[in-house]
Parts: structure tokens; sequence; C-alpha cells
């Protein structure tokens, strides 16, 4: 009597323990659930304070929209740009924010190099110059702020100093309420209050170099110009890009120092195009046009950044 074969099933029994695959598959599964945990405060506070304000500019730049008005905002179109570009006050925020930078980026990139180089000396005592130098940058701007607009002032500390040193024959001007020093003060205060954060980014990438290149160069007889020129700034190509881009986009970010300090004054000599929009969109509520500011100013940014990375690429 012939008897059937029944295929044999696949499926594990009833009850039976799962198999490898299975399990692996759960636990993935569960791993990219707490993940996606992890990450959500951070991905909903991105797009609460970043994503949806940036979006919400774009579309806001071509309408007459108010902060707070009855009235719904209309579409304008181009409007607020041609008001713009027939600004005065506009252009000369721009020449104001471009002069802080040209003279920021150099100097403070340059100095926080010098310092970065001395401290990476091993001699006795540097963490206490390493923490000195830091101490202006974990202190909030503002606070910075303050306290050097009372060092600025007509008989503030900044006189005296000058009048000691000079023996009386030099008296200090009123730094903040003259239009010819009022920026190269705020200029000299950011380059002190910041200086620390770019020393230790520089300290960073010194501590990269191998230092079998610099024993080769005391064997070859280099000086500390030619082991500077040959070892030390082509070593630090990578650091070099980041700490001007950052320090640009910084700079051209003026904004804290000028609101507390002078107000854009005296004769709008420290306007800036950041304490612009803002004024615009806050003290005169007209949203629509601090939008179209905030849009040529990302441009701007944008684009001095892209010739900035272009410039420091790492060429074959």
């Amino acid at each position: 009597m012939a008897t059937t074969m029944t295929p044999m099933s696949t499926r594990s029994p009833v009850g039976a323990p799962p198999t490898r695959r299975a399990t692996q598959v759960r636990a993935r599964r569960r791993e990219s659930l707490a993940a996606l945990g992890m990450v959500s405060p951070a991905v909903f506070l991105l797009l609460l304070f970043f994503v949806i304000p940036v979006v919400l500019a774009f579309a806001l730049a071509f309408t007459n929209a108010r902060l707070v008005s009855p009235v719904p905002a209309q579409f304008t179109g181009l409007q607020n740009f041609r008001t713009l570009l027939d600004d005065p006050l506009f252009y000369k925020s721009l020449r104001n924010t471009f002069y802080f930078a040209a003279v920021v980026v150099p100097l403070q990139g340059g100095l926080a190099l010098v310092l970065a180089l001395l401290v990476n000396a091993k001699v006795k005592g540097v963490n206490f110059f390493r923490t000195v130098y830091f101490i202006p940058v974990v202190t909030s701007m503002v606070v910075v702020s303050i306290l050097w607009t009372f060092m600025y002032q007509k008989t503030g500390l900044v006189n005296e100093l000058i009048s000691h040193l000079t023996l009386g024959l030099v008296h200090g001007p009123d730094w903040l309420n003259n239009p010819s020093t009022s920026m190269p003060a705020i200029i000299f205060m950011s380059v002190w209050q910041g200086v620390g954060f770019h020393m230790i980014i520089w300290l960073a990438g010194l501590q990269t170099i191998p230092q079998d290149l610099y024993e080769a160069a005391d064997i070859d007889g280099a000086t500390r110009w030619v082991r500077f020129r040959y070892v030390t700034w082509p070593g630090l190509r990578t650091t070099r890009t980041f700490v001007l881009i950052t320090i640009t986009i910084a700079a051209f970010s003026l904004f804290a120092q000028v609101s507390v300090m002078t107000q854009g004054g005296p004769l709008d000599s420290t306007t800036t195009v950041v304490y612009q929009a803002v004024q615009t969109g806050y003290a005169q509520q007209q949203t629509g046009y601090a939008s179209a500011i905030s849009l040529v100013f990302f441009v701007l940014v944008l684009a001095v950044s892209l010739i900035q990375r272009f410039l420091t690429r790492e060429k074959d």
C-alpha cells in the first residue's frame, strides 16, 4: 500500500523558542525605537527653534506682515527688497558689519594662534594661563558688555590707565559716544572676549601634529620660523578652515555688544545688519521688512562662507 509523504512545515511549532533571525530582528527594532526616543527631543527643538523660523522668515519676507496688527498679512512680492535697496541705513549697517568682520577675523584668529603657541609649550604653570585666557569666554556677553561700558566711560578705567601711562599728557575720548571710536572700542572688547575660545581650537589642532615631524626638523637644524612654516602651519589646515569660518559667522552676527553698549549709535556708527533687523522687527514691528533684511543677510553670510571654504580647500 502506497503512502503519501507530506512535506515538513518550515514554521516553528507552537510554543517553540524563536529562531535566531527573529531574535535579531526584534533586537534591532528595540534599538531603533530607543535611538528614536533619544534623538526626538533634539529633533523637536531643532524644528521648533531653527527650521520653522527659517521657513517663516522666507515666507514673511514677501509680505507686509507686522508683529501686532489686526490686519492679516498680504503678499507684496519683491516690495520689501526694493525698499531695502533704497534704504541708506541698510547700506550703512552693511558697511559697519563688513568693517567689523574685516578687522575681527584676522585679528582674533591671529592672536588666538599666538596664544595657542605660547600655552602649548611644556612649561610650569601653563595651565594657569590657559584658564586665564579662557575665563572671558565662559562669561556672558551681556555681562562683559556692561562691564566694558563702564570702563569706556569718560572717567572710566580705560581713560584712567591712558592718563597714568602717559603721565597725564593724553586724555582718552568718550569711547562709546564718539562716532570715530565707538566701533573700534567694540572691536577691541569683542576680540578680548572671544580670543580664548579660538585659542583652545588652535591648541587642539597643534596637539594633533605628530612630534616626529618636529624632531626631524630639529635634526635638520630648522629654526623656529621654518618649523612653523613647513610643519605647524600645514598641519593646521583643517583647524584653520574651522576657525576662520566660525569667527566670520560670529562677526557677521554682531548684535549683543551693540544692543547693550551703544544701541546702534552714535549716528548709526555701530548699527549692524542683525541689529537693524531686530530693531525693525520688534521696535518698529515691521516683521515682513525685517524678514527681508534677514534673508539678505543669510545670503551674504552663506556666500562669504562658501568663498572662504573654497579658498582654504585642500588642493590636490
